[in-house]
């Protein structure tokens, strides 16, 4: 069934304005969708997953403006890991996180150069240690994740992110895993855990 754009269009918005109508006015909210919409629109392989996806973007991306911006106050540690691609060390290192952290940080991933689609290696090393990425997608880098950040971590791409003040930064010498086997990629998958355990204790502790 196609989707009628207009009338999913509408009613995203009208629900981004009822989360954050008192942290943002009409215009950012808007914006922050129609990017979010015009971003994964042309990814999409199931157009009906489409609504979801762009709503889960614009959220987050209305979140870590009002973080960087000061309007909402943070509640745990952000972290913020960071690839060429964001479909593979980058989205591993923030699974891992999540998942080993028990939610005591909050978490985001993103690429300096997205692709369209996460790598199914990557998606069946993290299934191996209970993780699933169903809802994950690989993401571009922005200014608000970066500002909105209390850690940044590289991997291969510490050119392109910003520096800013008061912001803690790391870069891991990690192998890629695009274009390996799984063998391979459970190593990096294990390299990555291993690193993401030591960063959370050191953080957290």
């Amino acid at each position: 069934m196609a989707i009628d754009r207009n009338s999913v269009q509408r009613q995203l918005i009208e629900d981004l304005a009822y989360a954050y109508g008192d942290v943002f006015g009409d215009a950012e909210i808007e914006s922050a969708f129609t990017e979010a919409w015009e971003l994964l629109s042309s990814r999409a392989t199931v157009q009906n997953f489409l609504p979801v996806l762009v709503a889960r973007r614009a959220r987050e991306q209305l979140m870590a403006r009002a973080q960087a911006e000061g309007r909402v106050v943070k509640h745990v540690p952000e972290l913020l890991f960071v690839c060429v691609h964001n479909a593979g060390r980058s989205q591993m290192a923030a699974a891992l996180a999540e998942h080993l952290s028990a939610r005591r940080v909050h978490v985001r991933s993103a690429g300096s150069m997205p692709v369209d689609e996460i790598n199914p290696v990557v998606v069946e090393a993290l299934r191996e240690r209970g993780i699933a990425l169903n809802t994950a997608y690989p993401k571009p880098l922005s200014n608000d994740m970066v500002h909105a950040a209390d850690v940044i971590v590289t991997m291969g791409c510490g050119d392109a992110c910003p520096i800013f003040p008061g912001r803690r930064y790391e870069d891991w010498e990690v192998r890629d895993p695009a274009g390996q086997p799984l063998d391979v990629v459970r190593e990096i998958r294990d390299d990555i855990q291993a690193r993401v355990t030591t960063l959370l204790r050191e953080i957290l502790n």
